[in-house]
């Protein structure tokens, strides 16, 4: 395949030099933001042969009737929940995603948070700055010893559970979709009965109609007033008033956040809560792990315009195609 023979639209920002190597195969059109990425789709879409998106800015089927000749939209990262795969399958779209691309980077940033909040770095760094040093002191708990309860178990809830063993001496716990065969962690049916059984929960499971505010009200009260959330999946999987309610009212004793439900857009009475930690949806961003996914977007991608089979297709495309 010649350089710059395939359009590539490019629709979440990306670092100059990993952006540079998309532009050295492709021909790219650069469309980080929804005023870009409307204006590029009306004005090329009929061109483009492939898109490059993530699970939050997704794909609509709209946008896919808009490029009559997309053959390929690669997802660069894990999730790819707002992306219409099924769409994409009627009209003979290939999609792909990066697992295990970020894995580290979003592990160690769930032990981040998980300091950040229970230690209460954030309101002491701003107490501090405020010239209140006496004021900000605080007796915090340990996490050391501390109960980990993880909803989800893919790759990066193990890499939590194995550095949560290893430097904090954690028990582990967890609920997902199915009781692993591999693994001594204990299995918990539901989320509640994980959240009675935790100190600190963290999400970490895909997006999809059923995983929806899985922790809910009720979740969050089992969790309870000593109990911490952690989120480093997706914020529909949380439901966000329910949250709110429990911070103020110190149902829950904390949270940390990556992820929002409708995220860029934050609500104020979460921003007001005191006892959370947020980040903007950075936890896979890593000098490594932006590596990592820009070299597996570009395999797949490649692989796709030499007609070999791609790498690592979305599980509903890989069933589709068998």
């Amino acid at each position: 395949m010649a350089p710059g023979s395939v359009e590539l639209l490019v629709l979440i920002p990306f670092p100059p030099h990993e952006l540079a190597r998309l532009e050295a195969v492709f021909k790219v059109t650069y469309a980080p933001t929804p005023e870009q990425r409307a204006a590029a789709i009306a004005a090329k879409g009929p061109d483009f042969r492939a898109v490059l998106t993530h699970g939050t800015a997704g794909m609509t089927a709209a946008e896919m009737d808009a490029m009559p000749k997309l053959e390929m939209i690669s997802c660069f990262g894990v999730g790819y929940d707002r992306i219409d795969v099924q769409a994409a399958i009627a009209r003979r779209i290939i999609v792909t995603h990066g697992p295990g691309t970020n894995t580290i980077s979003v592990a160690d940033h769930t032990l981040a948070l998980m300091l950040a909040a229970i230690r209460r770095i954030a309101s002491q760094d701003h107490a501090v700055r405020q010239g209140q040093w006496h004021e900000a002191r605080h007796s915090t708990p340990e996490l050391t010893g501390m109960r980990l309860g993880l909803i989800g178990y893919g790759s990066i809830a193990r890499e939590v559970a194995r550095r949560c063993e290893a430097g904090f001496s954690m028990t582990v716990g967890y609920h997902s979709r199915r009781k692993a065969t591999d693994t001594a962690h204990t299995y918990y049916e539901t989320p509640l009965a994980l959240a009675e059984a935790s100190d600190v929960l963290v999400v970490a499971a895909p997006a999809n109609p059923q995983t929806r505010h899985m922790v809910n009200e009720a979740v969050l009260t089992a969790l309870g007033p000593n109990g911490y959330l952690i989120n480093i999946a997706r914020g529909s999987l949380v439901d966000t008033d329910a949250l709110i309610a429990a911070l103020n009212a110190g149902r829950i004793a904390g949270a940390g956040l990556d992820v929002v439900d409708g995220e860029p857009v934050v609500p104020a009475a979460l921003l007001q809560a005191p006892n959370l930690v947020i980040t903007p949806h950075s936890a896979g961003r890593s000098p490594n792990a932006e590596d990592n996914m820009t070299t597996l977007a570009l395999r797949n991608l490649n692989a796709h315009f030499a007609g070999r089979p791609v790498e690592t297709p979305v599980p509903e495309c890989a069933k589709a195609a068998a």
